[in-house]
């Protein structure tokens, strides 16, 4: 059995012993669409991350027979395409909800407390030259007794949820499929939400329902002293809207860990803000713990021991 990992790279330094075990095993760091294309010519199983798996892709892979992507979602797949050719596609479910939920308090914490301003102020000397034993000309707030508005309650919506009651917030959500199943908050509709939340934390899938759904108009409804947080999908929110709505002072600012087009691109809004400081940006690892990678690897060695 010949199995092929197209973008490797993107797991980092985890060992793909797991793989190794199962048959002929082969990786490339990352391949274009042609690349990828010969690439598969002649391979059993494909793994892969973020490359796209379309009609061409599949059509050069006459021996294809499963393809796991190391991901929940198979947007960058065509899942119908695949499986008309009697090729299942096996995703990776539940194995970075610790490292997303842990990323997203990362993001909140650090945007509520002030970190980059008091790190600023000692490492630039503005602290030691002051004469004062503190500084408070940053006025950071406490989570007790705030709201924060989960959209998407999912089991990293979930998981965030039960976090910030630890710290003593109120929780409540935005059903993205239109039905609440979960019964232990509130659900409102999002125009609530975003009136009422003091965080806005987004853990939805893109798709139809999703895409654009925090733009110009859902951001002038969020409170000026309010924060976004999306560990998401970028395309779910309006990047442009968000830039300007930060640098307005419509909203405080944003954690942001997800973009339309990844990398970002250097000219992106985000990267021309007039207050960057306002913005806290990670390069979407937030599913990446190494602890996430290696129980993503194991997921999917699993999923290729399951067979076709």
């Amino acid at each position: 059995m010949k199995i092929a990992f197209l973008d490797a790279a993107t797991m980092g330094d985890v060992s793909f012993e797991p793989f190794k075990c199962l048959g002929e095993f082969i990786s490339y760091p990352n391949s274009t669409h042609e690349q990828a294309c010969e690439r598969v010519r002649d391979i059993d199983v494909l793994l892969i991350n973020k490359v796209l798996v379309d009609k061409e892709l599949i059509d050069s892979a006459p021996n294809l027979k499963l393809i796991c992507i190391a991901a929940t979602g198979v947007n960058n797949i065509d899942v119908e395409y695949a499986e008309s050719k009697g090729i299942p596609v096996r995703n990776a479910v539940g194995y970075s909800t610790d490292s997303v939920v842990q990323n997203t308090f990362m993001h909140i914490l650090s945007l509520v407390g002030g970190a980059s301003y008091f790190d600023e102020s000692v490492k630039s000397g503005s602290y030691s030259r002051s004469g004062m034993f503190t500084d408070s000309k940053w006025n950071w707030w406490e989570l007790s007794g705030k709201t924060i508005g989960i959209i998407g309650m999912g089991n990293i919506g979930a998981k965030v949820a039960k976090i910030a009651q630890a710290f003593g917030m109120s929780v409540c959500y935005f059903s993205t499929s239109g039905t609440g199943h979960c019964k232990d908050y509130p659900c409102l509709e999002l125009d609530e939400l975003l009136r009422t939340s003091d965080i806005v934390s987004i853990h939805a899938p893109l798709n139809a329902r999703t895409k654009n759904l925090i733009g110009r108009d859902q951001l002038a409804l969020m409170k000026p002293t309010a924060y976004l947080v999306n560990a998401g999908r970028g395309a779910i929110v309006v990047e442009e809207d968000l830039a300007q709505a930060i640098d307005a002072g419509v909203i405080a600012g944003a954690g942001i860990d997800v973009f339309v087009t990844e990398p970002i691109p250097e000219d992106h809004p985000y990267m021309k803000m007039q207050h960057p400081e306002r913005m806290l940006l990670t390069p979407h690892v937030a599913w990446a713990s190494i602890e996430a990678r290696k129980r993503l690897v194991d997921i999917m060695a699993d999923n290729i021991k399951k067979g076709w």
